[in-house]
């Protein structure tokens, strides 16, 4: 059995193509790549959930390991590409947060976020305005009938 494997790693390692695939080059970014994936998907929600400190951790961390990715022999270009998505996401982020926290972002939705709320009271408020006119009218028809019938009654 030891020998099959051996003959297998030898096979796999004697084409550069299948040893890039099956080494850690190769493995180690591609796994890595759900940190740049989520910050980039992050981007579409509420500034108001971003933590400056990860970002900005995660943003030290991206810049560090592309230095590192072209340090190591062979260099290693996937990593590079990993890292350079994160930092470039991160950066995003941070520039989000900074913009939300610290330059009138979240006053600005604030007070979106109230001019919408005062319009949907404002149809809100017309739309029972409108249901109870139109059911004051309809028992004020039902009075008249009534009142028609009284009459018809005592008039007989």
């Amino acid at each position: 059995m030891a020998a099959a494997i051996s003959a297998l790693n030898a096979k796999i390692r004697s084409q550069p193509t299948l040893s890039y695939f099956c080494s850690t080059h190769f493995w180690g970014p591609i796994s890595n790549f759900g940190i740049p994936i989520a910050a980039i998907l992050d981007t579409q929600k509420d500034p108001e959930l971003i933590s400056g400190r990860m970002t900005a951790a995660l943003t030290v961390y991206a810049a560090t390991f592309m230095r590192y990715s072209m340090a190591v022999t062979p260099k290693n270009y996937l990593l590079f590409a990993c890292h350079f998505v994160n930092f470039g996401a991160q950066s995003t982020q941070g520039a989000r947060f900074m913009k939300y926290w610290h330059y009138g972002g979240r006053e600005e939705a604030l007070k979106l976020k109230a001019q919408q709320t005062a319009q949907t009271a404002k149809t809100e408020g017309q739309n029972v305005l409108q249901q109870g006119e139109e059911k004051g009218k309809s028992i004020l028809h039902q009075g008249e009938a009534k009142l028609k019938e009284v009459r018809d009654k005592v008039i007989e």
